[in-house]
């Protein structure tokens, strides 16, 4: 759906670019493909405006003329349309290079290289690799295949259906989600958005997204904020900002996570570590996922927390 929307943007364009006088609706409905595929005038007429709009919010300057018969008409001058030649410094450079180097793992690669190569050819200099002999090398992993389809509907502005597996489910549920963002945090990525099941801000982590993601016709419901915080929403439910303490009983061997953020560790004997952790929202739901390699000594309300939680996966 978005690729369709992208090239009859493009067709549409390209006609307004490439004509010396104004072309009415008529003529341009003729001249695109996808708008002759439009069931009726009314639907042609409603595309045509959003296209129109679309462009003109791209930065792309459309006079409307009206000619002696008091027909309208549509162009987009060369003149009024030109962009002025890319003028990067060293610094720029190098910053665009890092960032192609970060999505070598994505489907975006092949764009990134594309137009850094373009950009190249054009004048852009020459700028100094500083991981091109290192072993360290920046890169965003995106194994994830609801990347992309979120990334496009972030983009676009269209709201999603999914499946969703949560940590304390047996089962996945449904949500339906208007996107707003996407994040990646120690690793995982995660997507903002609302959910309008629940008729509030929801995060949800990409590796538990079950199945495909699917658009929705439709506008969203909710207004999107200057700022989605979802770095914070994640830092909190994973207990980060935590200002208390938990102590739990933690496998030897296991949870590996959980040792990278104790404060303190002790060893009990037995296979059995003790580990003092940041204690704050969500951790009761963290914990679980270890199963019974975890064992939660206090406090004594996020140890009933986590109990309920195992009895309510037992049940299914």
């Amino acid at each position: 759906m978005a690729i369709a929307k992208a090239e009859r943007l493009m067709n549409l364009a390209l006609c307004l670019l490439g004509t010396r006088r104004p072309l009415s609706k008529r003529e341009l409905r003729g001249s695109i493909e996808a708008y002759l595929e439009a069931g009726s005038d009314d639907a042609f007429n409603r595309m045509f405006e959003r296209d129109k709009d679309d462009l003109r919010e791209l930065g792309l300057v459309i006079e409307t003329v009206e000619n002696l018969d008091g027909e309208t008409g549509y162009l987009a001058r060369r003149d009024s349309n030109r962009l002025p030649p890319v003028q990067l410094d060293a610094e720029e450079a190098a910053a665009l290079g890092l960032a192609a180097r970060v999505w070598q793992q994505a489907r975006l690669a092949g764009a990134a290289s594309g137009a850094l190569q373009k950009l190249r050819a054009a004048g852009m200099p020459e700028a100094d690799n500083p991981y091109e002999h290192s072993a360290i090398e920046p890169r965003i992993p995106v194994h994830e295949v609801a990347f992309e389809p979120l990334m496009l509907a972030c983009r676009d502005r269209r709201p999603v259906v999914f499946e969703y597996r949560k940590a304390t489910a047996a089962r996945p549920g449904t949500r339906h989600v208007e996107p707003w963002t996407l994040e990646c945090w120690r690793g995982h990525w995660y997507l903002a958005g609302w959910d309008r099941d629940r008729g509030a801000e929801r995060v949800f982590r990409l590796s538990r997204i079950t199945g495909k993601v699917r658009s929705r016709a439709g506008s969203f419901t909710a207004p999107v904020p200057d700022v989605v915080t979802v770095r914070e929403t994640v830092e909190s439910w994973a207990g980060e900002t935590a200002t208390r303490s938990a102590r739990i009983r933690l496998r030897a061997g296991a949870g590996y996570p959980l040792r990278s953020r104790a404060t303190s560790t002790r060893e009990l004997g037995d296979g059995w570590d003790e580990l003092e952790i940041p204690y704050g929202h969500g951790l009761d739901a963290w914990l679980v996922e270890f199963g019974p390699d975890v064992v939660v000594l206090e406090p004594a309300d996020l140890r009933a927390d986590v109990v309920d939680r195992l009895r309510a996966v037992a049940k299914g």
